[in-house]
Parts: structure tokens; C-alpha cells; sequence
């Protein structure tokens, strides 16, 4: 039996801007199962971000429900919110959002700090998946004194650290130039023949297209779920 952890049923989110509402997505209805390699595709406007913020857990429905692990977690608060985010889901960013005056170990080593783990253990885990990334030898290096790719190898390294059940990555791809987009984006790939659940955000049809499935967004609305 495929195990699903997230399923998002008949989603809507909607924003107020002054006296106008505007619905971001709605009647959204999908599953993120255990092993997919997922591509969020869509122009800008199409609700991508607030999608990739609903499964996320960075933000809540205004309607509809929104399951982890067949748990409801539609209504949870911030702080809820929080924690499940930190044990389940490892975020990769567009801009890396690196702490700049902190090694790369430290950095890695900040989601191991919120759950509560010791010093010897985070160093541990933190050099184990530097390895996994090929920057074991970085470890020392402020984000200053790496590459752009080498920064986003230190993102993943750090989405990886907590074990996620999912790896959500926005735009990983998208402040990289194309030979280190190209490495980020094989290191995906292999993350995920790995065994790890990926889901990636992006605009760019030719990096959707390495995904297994690619879901197209329109005016906040799934217009296609397809298999590769």
C-alpha cells in the first residue's frame, strides 16, 4: 500500500487586500506519497508559492483540510506548526538563507539544535550529511568563502539532517548559474532514487521534466497531475 504523507483535500486559500478577496488556489486535491519526486509547475500568479506554503505547514488553509501521515493538521497552531515542520519536512530555498557568519557544520546543525539534541550528536549528523552532499571538507567554511552551489549543497545538507519524511525544494535551482543548477538538480535526483521524498517548486519546464510527476497550476486551480 502506498503511504501518503501529505494529502491535501479540497484546499482554499484566500487573501484580503484591503476590501478585495482573492482566492490563491482552490479546490486544490492532492497527495504527496512516500518515494514521489514531485514537480510544482506554473506562471507566476498561478499559486505555486501558496501551494508550496500549504504543504509546507508555513501556513494554514482557509478551507478544506490538510493531512500528515493521515493526521489532520488543517488547524494547528504556529507553534504546532513549528514543530511538525522541523520533524518532517527539510526546506531548500531559492536564496539559501544561510547564517553568514557561521561555518557550514553550524549551519547544518541549527534544526538538530531546535530538537533538542546534544553537541557530540549534532556534529555527528552534521558532518554525516556534509559527506552525503560532497562537502565534508567544507565544514569550517563561512557561506562567504563557497560558490553559489556549494552554499545550496550546504541548504540540502541541511534539509537532510533531521531525517524529513519530505525535502520541499522552491526554486533551488533559481540563483545558480546552469552547471551548478544542473549539479543541484542530479543531487536531487539521487536523493530521491535514495529512497528520499522531493518535492520541487519551480518555473523552468526543463527542470520540472527530471520530476516522476509534474503538477501544473493555472489560476490557482490543478489544471494537470501527470506521470513522467
Amino acid at each position: 500500500m502506498t503511504s501518503s504523507i501529505i494529502r491535501i483535500e479540497n484546499v482554499k486559500k484566500t487573501y484580503r487586500m484591503g476590501d478585495v478577496e482573492f482566492d490563491a488556489i482552490k479546490d486544490v486535491n492532492l497527495n504527496i506519497n512516500k518515494g514521489d519526486f514531485v514537480a510544482i509547475v506554473g506562471p507566476s500568479g498561478s499559486g505555486k508559492s501558496t501551494l508550496m506554503h500549504i504543504i509546507g505547514l508555513l501556513d494554514s488553509p482557509t478551507s478544506g483540510k490538510v493531512y500528515l501521515h493521515q493526521k489532520d493538521v488543517s488547524s494547528t497552531t504556529q507553534e504546532e506548526q513549528a514543530t511538525l515542520r522541523n520533524k518532517h519536512i527539510g526546506f531548500v530555498f531559492q536564496l539559501f538563507n544561510l547564517l553568514a557568519r557561521t561555518s557550514s557544520k553550524d549551519n547544518v546543525e541549527m534544526p538538530l539544535i531546535y530538537a533538542g539534541l546534544g553537541s557530540g550528536e549534532r556534529r555527528k549528523r552534521a558532518l554525516e550529511v556534509l559527506k552525503l552532499v560532497d562537502l565534508e571538507d567544507k565544514a569550517d567554511n563561512l557561506p562567504s568563502q563557497l560558490s553559489g552551489g556549494q552554499q545550496q549543497r550546504v541548504a540540502i545538507a541541511r534539509a537532510l539532517v533531521n531525517s524529513p519524511d519530505l525535502i520541499l525544494a522552491d526554486e533551488p535551482t533559481g540563483n545558480l548559474d546552469s552547471k551548478s543548477g544542473k549539479e543541484i538538480l542530479d543531487l536531487l535526483i539521487d536523493l530521491n532514487k535514495k529512497g528520499n521524498t522531493v518535492v520541487l517548486v519551480t518555473h523552468d519546464l526543463s527542470i520540472a521534466s527530471k520530476a516522476k510527476r509534474i503538477i501544473e497550476l493555472m489560476d490557482g486551480k490543478v489544471v494537470k497531475d501527470t506521470k513522467n
